[in-house]
């Protein structure tokens, strides 16, 4: 089902390892450029006519033309109060843990004295207003509301809108269970709205929607595309696209438990890349019967099928586990599990990787709603330069300066020789005007 890929042979120099192994594990083909020519007119649309745009858009992907953009306070309240008791209580425990790690990370401000009657702070400032992204697509991702909700209310956020695609068969409202997540954080200003027009309805603002600061959270091709398209009018978290989990596991490794994960992911989308990398060809042998097993049995047999089939996932067969963490921070995937003998050892090695999850009992699926980690990570390999989201996501660093008179005489001279030595005089009389009185 999975196909191999044997670099056992490839042996290149430390410097070469991101170009050779990068290459040579595929991934899934997105172009997000070719998308920008749909996004681009869908958010001038919404730019130019607001709300009416935003509701044309959401009739003719969605295939349904809800009465009001925003949710009505009681369709979010009905919701909550028909919602699975066990579905809350999960929802409740995934808030409380990601709570807890997100108060953990939260930077404080910083005063640092570099002279008498000289200081320079570093204060952390919550953004003033975020918007949310909650994909519906082929699954309705309620764990996605907490993700992106839990780290911002940490942070000190004051407005947050969040926004999912209609749905034909909730009346034109988002799904009732991520209107219901919606309740139990306190977050009531919900719209319905999904992809590009949802992304420049946060930005441009629409109706009862103001301009957000930031957008969050994942999405198809054209809400990567939108994002794309709206960076600089909005800061955004990434551009995610298909999800990606790789394993590293040697011969110890419990293959059930193995074809298990890469089956989980698989399990989003057509175009998720699942990828095992080991050093064990006996492994890899029961590895594939467990797929054989697993996928005949799952209920979205012909998404994973598809997926586990395509060019983005493989079995890679690799000398020694040496290898193996070269290739995995080559690759840089969103999810990397480790799945040998000193697992801790081994994740010690990684450099690039969205989440690690460590040992046998901690599957990507524990990350995806309860672990107290985000799922919201980099895809695509963007893991090697860019972090899943976390409540630093939601803050600003902004610098204020404090000298006084003696602080500015004591130091004066040396900006206004580097002033000149620009070539810019009046930034150094901007400090001897003040030491000439």
């Amino acid at each position: 089902m999975m196909r191999r890929l044997d670099l056992r042979s490839l042996d290149p120099a430390p410097e070469e390892w991101a170009t050779a192994y990068g290459s040579a594990v595929p991934r899934a083909e997105v172009d997000v450029d070719s998308a920008l020519a749909a996004v681009r007119p869908i958010c001038e649309d919404v730019r130019q006519r607001g709300v009416e745009a935003v509701l044309d858009a959401g009739e003719r992907f969605d295939g349904v033309r809800p009465q009001t953009l925003r949710v009505p306070q009681q369709a979010l309240a009905t919701a909550l109060a028909e919602l699975d008791p066990a579905i809350r209580a999960g929802l409740t425990e995934s808030i409380r843990r990601l709570r807890q790690t997100s108060e953990a990370e939260l930077e404080s401000s910083v005063m640092t004295r570099t002279a008498d009657g000289a200081t320079v702070e570093r204060r952390i400032v919550p953004m003033q207003r975020v918007g949310l992204y909650v994909p519906g697509g082929l699954a309705p991702l309620l764990s996605s509301v907490v993700m992106n909700a839990v780290p911002a209310q940490v942070a000190g956020v004051q407005g947050i809108a969040l926004s999912s695609p209609p749905s034909k068969d909730h009346g034109g409202l988002p799904h009732p269970s991520i209107l219901a997540a919606c309740a139990l954080l306190g977050i009531d200003e919900v719209y319905a709205a999904g992809g590009a027009q949802a992304i420049a309805m946060l930005a441009y603002g629409a109706g009862e929607c103001r301009p957000v600061n930031l957008v969050t959270g994942p999405g198809n091709i054209y809400v990567a595309a939108a994002k794309r398209h709206l960076a600089g009018t909005i800061a955004i978290d990434s551009e995610a696209g298909p999800t990606e989990i790789a394993v590293i596991a040697d011969d110890t490794a419990d293959a059930e438990f193995v074809a298990a994960d890469l089956v989980s992911q698989a399990e989003h989308d057509p175009m998720a890349a699942s990828v095992l990398i080991t050093n064990s060809e006996d492994l890899a042998a029961r590895v594939d019967d467990a797929l054989t097993e697993l996928v005949d049995a799952a209920p979205h047999v012909e998404r994973i099928r598809t997926a586990l089939s395509g060019r983005q996932s493989a079995t890679v067969l690799v000398r020694d586990l040496d290898q193996a963490v070269a290739v995995a921070n080559a690759y840089a995937a969103e999810h990397l599990e480790i799945q040998t003998a000193d697992a801790a050892g081994v994740a010690a090695r990684i450099v690039n990787a969205g989440a690690i999850f460590v040992g046998p009992f901690t599957p990507v699926s524990l990350g995806d709603y309860a672990a107290g980690s985000n799922h919201v990570l980099p895809t695509a390999g963007c893991a090697c330069h860019s972090s899943g989201l976390s409540v630093r996501a939601f803050c600003k660093n902004m610098q204020v300066v404090t000298y006084s008179e003696a602080a500015l005489r004591e130091v004066g001279g040396h900006v206004v020789t580097l002033a000149n030595a620009e070539n810019l005089p009046s930034h150094g009389n901007a400090v001897t005007v003040r030491l000439d009185r």
